[in-house]
């Protein structure tokens, strides 16, 4: 047996592993690549840090990581996938105080998009 080749070919399944897509939790509707594709559309690296999404350097919003781990959303809506579609389509309409801003985001690509940070 050749030792370094077998870490080699453990590191690279490693490696395969993590750069996969995962999926989204049982239950959950959208396509996490296109709201992979949408977040970037709709700049939400500006204000946050995403895991898998390259771009922000600055803590104006919550880190997005984590997400299906999450008990509320906004601070005190149950956290669940509609709800989730609800914050990222009109955020004021349940924080009115929020900075988060209503970015004009459809019903499909925030279902997409929720689909994608579920994943995170």
């Amino acid at each position: 047996m050749n030792l370094p080749r077998v870490a080699a070919a453990v590191l690279l399944l490693a490696g395969l592993a993590a750069c996969s897509p995962q999926r989204p939790p049982v239950g959950v509707q959208g396509d996490p690549e296109r709201g992979r594709i949408a977040v970037t559309q709709y700049a939400c690296q500006s204000c946050h840090i995403i895991p898998g999404v390259s771009g922000s350097k600055v803590y104006v919003g919550r880190p997005l990581e984590d997400m299906a781990r999450r008990k509320v959303l906004a601070g005190s809506l149950p956290h669940d996938q509609a709800n989730l579609v609800r914050w990222i389509r009109d955020p004021q309409s349940i924080d009115p105080e929020t900075a988060m801003p209503n970015m004009g985001v459809s019903e499909r690509d925030a279902l997409d998009i929720s689909a994608f940070l579920l994943t995170r």
